[in-house]
């Protein structure tokens, strides 16, 4: 199984978490194999259906950053511009507690 950080604003998640669905991958585990494009007048997003997790609540940062590979290194805000990162188990079990316990 692999894990990922999508890199998006609170109210696009918000959004897809009402929809049901992902256009990056925000907070929840990918349902099934299909993807689809949406017909959004001009724009034309590719998504995935997403069971999201209902005891999730946002988290801050700052909170859990001492504890992550993932701000381990110097700049490693840097690496965030890409916008979909994979994260490592333990980060991902990390962040996902402070979700649950926000």
């Amino acid at each position: 199984m692999r894990f990922r950080l999508a890199v998006v604003s609170r109210e696009h998640v918000s959004v897809g978490v009402q929809l049901g669905v992902a256009q990056i991958g925000h907070v929840g585990r990918i349902a099934d194999d299909e993807i689809w494009q949406a017909e959004e007048g001009s724009f034309k997003p590719w998504r995935r259906r997403v069971d999201y997790d209902a005891r999730a609540q946002d988290a801050q940062l700052y909170c859990v950053r001492d504890r992550l590979q993932l701000t381990s290194a110097p700049n490693w805000g840097y690496q965030l511009r890409r916008g979909l990162i994979e994260l490592s188990h333990e980060d991902f079990s990390t962040i996902s507690a402070a979700m649950r316990n926000a």
